[in-house]
């Protein structure tokens, strides 16, 4: 699959509207495993983001097209920096460095949740969940 799986992702959203309409007691379920992994990952205001991180993010929502092939293939997170997911939870696209011969070092990777998206601008060395709040 080229896109991510998103759809799986309003499942999700509809959980966590019932969880804040549930009340108080709803808030005491301890948070997954992956949520300590996400907060250690670190993180980036989307106003931070190079210019052609938004056209990247642009064009997932828009479904592509994209300006390589290698983009939206499986995302292995051979690295370990991500939370521990299946083989297919993560996709990768390539985020355009001006001037470069090839495609560069930056990368969004994208979850299959909303508004999981990491940037990366080395190449998966380190990567930040991207804060579409700020």
């Amino acid at each position: 699959m080229r896109i991510p799986p998103r759809i799986a992702a309003f499942g999700g959203a509809v959980a966590v509207a019932a969880t804040l309409l549930a009340g108080p007691a709803a808030h005491a379920v301890s948070a997954p495993a992956s949520a300590a992994s996400v907060t250690a990952v670190g993180s980036i205001c989307y106003s931070a983001l190079p210019s052609q991180a938004h056209d990247t993010l642009d064009l997932i929502d828009q479904g592509g097209p994209f300006p390589y092939s290698q983009d939206g293939v499986v995302f292995q997170n051979r690295e370990g920096l991500l939370p521990s997911h299946s083989t297919g939870y993560y996709h990768e696209y390539t985020v355009i460095t001006p001037g470069s011969p090839t495609r560069g070092a930056r990368r969004i990777i994208t979850g299959q949740r909303v508004d999981e998206d990491y940037y990366t601008a080395d190449h998966y060395a380190s990567f930040r969940l991207v804060n579409f709040g700020c």
